[in-house]
């Protein structure tokens, strides 16, 4: 007689395993701790075999009669249900060593120890993200063109044109690398070539409306992270510098009695001063005690030999909530650029000196560091007046709200 659910489900252990059948073969087996499996019992070359189908209550009766039709199709074309689940097996075992993740890390546990922290964690996040969760699983040699398009394009659905050829690009260093190692015949991605919309470059995102200034510092004042990056974010509209400028700098630079910071620009390959305001000299004496033993004053949180991660201020605005297309690190010199001159009225050349651009006088001469310093000290005071006044206007809501923070 055929089995029932209430039947199986009620079914207790006893001393010794023992069996409900339900026809065609097929019985549950209830072992004396209380465990029930299905099994099938077949004829297959003239001697009798068992298969196991599954373990109640995860297999229910109906999906176990299921699976015994299948079994019983194919012993009616021959094949051995047994033999064929134990080559499924190992087939899948073999597919899930050659998985495109388990590749892909392989991979990159080579290239991670000769690439800059910058760059692999980059390349890391990318993997999580972009091609994992799509192509994860998949045995690397079964990725097809057309399947590695389709993961390109979400990437492009969200605007990152960029970040699309650039995922093309580390998909298909995994891909050679499989090649390499015999996981795979070819790499797809070499027939993806025009398949992607080329990214139109773009100027760098800033804030320049003053009513959006005031709710994007207040956001930047509550950052919840580290004391580190906390100060370089509050630091970073104050000083308007470069952000590599930023992270690199060094106590040594810095006299707070002075209220100046001068160190060598790079780009401009000059000298440069960048006078301190009063609300930067605040954040640079609450910082000090706490970064003071390393030479630089934001260092890397892994270690004080180093400075902070290039990432660190732009992965902090992102996780606030300030997207990639309000804001980037150099926004706060475009920011700066626009409201000096067009609200608060300052001369273009002080303002093109203070963001160390290579500033010229009438007669085509660099200005040295010094120039117009008096001048520019009261500018940098006037600057951090300003945001502190947008700042309270933004608080007591006399600013247009915005989404910052959210």
């Amino acid at each position: 007689m055929p089995l029932t659910d209430p039947a199986v489900k009620l079914a207790k252990p006893k001393d010794k395993p023992y069996r409900l059948t339900d026809g065609e073969g097929m019985y549950l087996e209830v072992s004396p701790k209380g465990g029930k499996y299905w099994r099938m019992k077949y004829r297959f070359g003239g001697k009798e075999k068992r298969l196991s189908i599954g373990v109640y209550p995860a297999t229910s009766l109906k999906k176990a009669r299921q699976l015994r039709e299948q079994a019983r199709q194919h012993l009616s074309n021959g094949v051995d249900p047994s033999a064929l689940k134990q080559i499924t097996k190992l087939t899948n075992t073999t597919a899930a060593a050659n998985s495109f993740k388990l590749v892909a890390l392989e991979w990159f546990s080579k290239q991670k120890p000769i690439w800059a922290e910058n760059h692999w964690s980059k390349v890391e996040r990318m993997m999580e993200r972009d091609l994992f969760p799509f192509l994860g699983s998949r045995p690397l040699n079964e990725i097809t063109p057309p399947e590695l398009l389709a993961v390109l394009r979400k990437i492009e659905s969200r605007g990152a044109l960029e970040s699309a050829k650039r995922t093309k690009q580390i998909a298909g260093q995994i891909f050679r690398y499989g090649v390499a190692t015999g996981r795979c015949e070819r790499d797809p991605a070499q027939d993806l070539n025009g398949a992607l919309a080329n990214p139109i470059k773009k100027h760098r995102s800033a804030i320049t409306d003053p009513k959006l200034v005031g709710p994007l510092l207040n956001a930047l004042d509550g950052y919840q992270g580290t004391a580190v990056v906390n100060a370089a974010i509050r630091l970073a509209p104050l000083t308007f510098v470069r952000p590599g400028e930023l992270r690199k700098a060094k106590w040594a630079e810095i006299d707070l009695d002075k209220a100046e910071w001068r160190y060598y620009v790079t780009k401009t390959k000059s000298d440069h001063i960048v006078p301190l305001c009063k609300q930067a000299i605040d954040i640079l004496r609450e910082l000090q005690p706490l970064t003071c033993n390393s030479e630089y004053v934001f260092p890397s949180a892994r270690t004080l030999r180093r400075p902070m991660s290039d990432n660190a201020v732009l992965s902090a605005m992102r996780r606030m909530g300030i997207g990639k297309d309000e804001m980037c690190g150099h926004g706060f010199r475009a920011m700066a650029r626009t409201i000096l001159d067009e609200e608060l009225h300052f001369r273009p050349d002080w303002i093109e000196h203070q963001l160390a651009h290579a500033v010229k006088d009438v007669h085509g001469r660099a200005y040295n560091r010094t120039a117009h310093l008096p001048e520019r000290k009261k500018m940098m005071q006037a600057w951090a007046d300003y945001l502190d006044s947008l700042k309270i206007q933004a608080q007591n809501g006399n600013v247009i709200l915005a989404k910052f923070g959210g």
